[in-house]
């Protein structure tokens, strides 16, 4: 009986030596848990004074310890070395993808750095529209109200010589956006929706510098498709007989102005856009024209039309002769 419980002592004496050294051991795991715990809130966690709501900008070809500077002194991380060391580990440190974040709640210096390393932006793109028959000048209006990097001088200085080729349609673009960028997209974009009509382009027997300067003048003329066909037939036809083709739209173009009811004096303005006392096409574009118009110069309704006028009716009215034309504008005009 003596030996049983020498036996069973010793068995429990080892279990509790062995709970114990498993108890030493949890607490030193725990212990261990406990300071990655605080080291993570330490190092990871973002700074008391986090910009909540606000937008920081990272500009292009940033290095790595530049923009961990950048986001440090803005107050969204806390150690800028261990953000290095976070873009470095991943091999993104030269790969950061420039723009503007928004940091809307506070977030850990790694949720940051992922941020950086895929361009999430947390900003939703700006929409903007420019309509049909937008001059470069005003696309440059619109377009610097909405970005921030957009200057009106850089944009008319980077977009008159595509005036034209500026296709008219609603975009999205990063609120970092700089002129080239819009411009680019814009000069792709007419690429793009042209493409399809490039054929009838080279059947015309016309250049497509032309087709979109004729379409330039309808875009301003004439408001539907009917109008804008008939129209185009008439300043077709003007050209082959070797009339000018006497547009007012384009005093609106010489004088940057909204209107274009040329006055006396105006119709004698030096200018090769003149299309008064210059014959043929302007030089150029005077607007940058839809798909419709540019349609409508291609495909033309053929007429013996020589003259139109827009009455206070607000309708078109069309005259072969002069004469025709003298009476449409003493009984529509006045």
């Amino acid at each position: 009986m003596d030996s049983l419980k020498r036996r069973i002592t010793a068995a429990l004496s080892a279990l509790k030596s062995h709970i114990f050294s498993h108890r030493l051991q949890w607490t030193a795991v725990s212990a261990i848990i406990v300071v990655f715990f605080c080291g993570y809130v330490i190092l990871l966690s973002p700074p008391p004074d986090f910009p909540s709501g606000s937008i920081i900008i990272v500009e292009s070809g940033i290095s790595a310890p530049a923009v961990a500077k950048e986001l440090h002194d803005a107050h969204v991380i806390s150690h800028p070395a261990l953000l290095e060391i976070v873009l470095r580990f991943c091999g993104k440190s030269d790969s950061i993808q420039a723009g503007a974040y928004r940091f809307q709640t506070p977030q850990n210096l790694l949720i940051v750095a992922y941020r950086i390393i895929i361009g999430e932006y947390g900003i939703p793109p700006s929409r903007i529209t420019f309509p049909e028959g937008t001059t470069v000048r005003d696309m440059a209006i619109q377009a610097s109200e909405i970005f921030p990097r957009v200057y009106f001088d850089d944009f008319i200085s980077a977009g008159k010589k595509y005036e034209g080729y500026l296709f008219p349609d609603t975009y999205l673009f990063p609120l970092t956006s700089d002129t080239e960028t819009i411009v680019n997209k814009m000069r792709e974009n007419f690429n793009t929706k042209t493409a399809s009509i490039s054929w009838d382009v080279r059947s015309s027997g016309h250049s497509l510098s032309d087709i979109v300067t004729m379409a330039s003048l309808v875009e301003k003329e004439a408001r539907t498709v009917v109008n804008k066909r008939i129209v185009a037939g008439i300043l077709w036809n003007r050209l082959e007989l070797g009339m000018p083709l006497q547009v007012d739209a384009v005093f609106g173009y010489i004088f940057d102005r909204d209107t274009y009811s040329p006055s006396l004096a105006d119709l004698k303005v030096d200018s090769p856009y003149n299309t008064y006392t210059n014959k043929g096409l302007p030089p150029g574009p005077i607007c940058n024209p839809g798909l419709e118009s540019i349609e409508s110069v291609l495909h033309p309704t053929k007429t013996n039309y020589l003259y139109y006028l827009t009455g206070k009716d607000g309708a078109m009215h069309y005259a072969a002769t002069f004469a025709g034309h003298q009476a449409n504008r003493e009984k529509y005009l006045y």
